[in-house]
């Protein structure tokens, strides 16, 4: 059995944030999802949206991958991956500073 997480739900319901998503989501055809889906992947090949795998033989240039719909987040999910976000990026350049200047770290 397949298992993977769908962040659009919380067990069999549709978590709240993504209602009108999901609402829109099941008033397209599926053939047009697709068709939208190709065409979304024929214009990042296009334009060179890949990325390259070699020794698997084949084509190396793969797609980046690519969801055509956003992920959702609640106000209080945002403030939280922002503060991370924030904390990581200070943490980076508390690095950089120090490889750059006095270099403790690699000591």
């Amino acid at each position: 059995m397949t298992s993977y997480f769908n962040e659009m739900y919380e067990g069999e319901r549709v978590r709240a944030p993504y209602a009108r998503l999901s609402d829109w989501m099941a008033s397209m055809p599926t053939d047009r999802r697709l068709e939208k889906q190709a065409e979304a992947e024929a214009l990042f090949r296009r334009i060179g949206i890949t990325f390259a795998v070699y020794g698997e033989g084949g084509d190396p240039d793969r797609l980046i991958p690519f969801d055509m719909f956003p992920r959702v987040f609640t106000g209080q999910e945002w403030a939280k991956l922002d503060r991370g976000i924030k904390q990581r990026a200070r943490a980076l350049n508390a690095f950089l500073v120090d490889v750059y200047g006095r270099g403790e770290i690699v000591r």
